[in-house]
């Protein structure tokens, strides 16, 4: 009597063709890689909405509180700073608040490109994953269909394994690709509203500056 066949999550990788096998440890490998991802955004997107409020902060009251002087304000700040050490005594306010939010929007678009890193791999995998695991199903249906004209036999029991085995691999690539594509937008969406409202803050900074003479604000623990 042949022995039942394991149709568990386990039983189904080890059981598969070599070829489906690759394609789904690709597949979990491609996972866990954005979900790595995934959590690194999050916790950078944390940091980064409490530095836009630090930013908004020195923007409003002209100081900047000790915990957001790092980050995107910190180097919003060194912008500002290095444009004042190259301040032109014959500039008008005007000129002084142009370059300076010049420099200090450059800053922003630096490091808000710098949390846009993987975003690539995320959006890549979101779309690709799908139709990599179906073709590890279209693969593995080609063998059970191979093995079904070999045994000369239709039946249930001969089919379903086999198949089973091959939509293992779809559900893998569904698996890898939702949560990459969800991440990807949420990620997209957080980076702009952040801009929106940097843009906004480094421009009345920008004025602020321009009317101090180009100096930076402090932070406000050092005064």
């Amino acid at each position: 009597m042949e022995p039942a066949r394991d149709f568990s999550i386990w039983g189904l990788a080890l059981n598969a063709d070599p070829v489906v096998q690759a394609v789904m440890a690709g597949l979990v490998l491609a996972s866990i890689a954005c979900w790595a991802i995934i959590f690194e955004k999050a916790v950078r997107l944390r940091s980064l909405a409490r530095d836009v409020r630090g930013l908004e902060s020195a923007a409003r009251n002209g100081d900047v509180p000790d915990k957001a002087n790092r980050g995107l304000v910190r180097a919003v700040l060194l912008a500002a700073a290095g444009e004042h050490r190259e301040n032109d005594r014959d500039e008008g306010r005007a000129e002084i608040r142009a370059r300076l939010e010049r420099a200090m929007r450059a800053a922003t678009k630096t490091e808000l490109q710098r949390i846009e890193g993987g975003l690539p791999f995320l959006a890549t995998v979101g779309s690709a994953a799908p139709f990599v695991g179906l073709f590890g199903t279209v693969w593995g249906i080609m063998n059970s269909f191979t093995s079904i004209a070999q045994a000369k036999d239709t039946s249930l029991a001969v089919v379903a394994p086999g198949i089973a085995e091959a939509l293992f691999a779809t559900a893998l690539g569904l698996a890898a690709a939702i949560p990459a594509v969800v991440a990807f937008n949420q990620i997209t969406v957080s980076l702009g509203r952040a801009a929106n409202r940097a843009g906004p803050a480094v421009a009345e900074l920008a004025k602020l500056l321009a009317r101090n003479g180009g100096e930076p604000p402090q932070a406000a623990g050092s005064r």
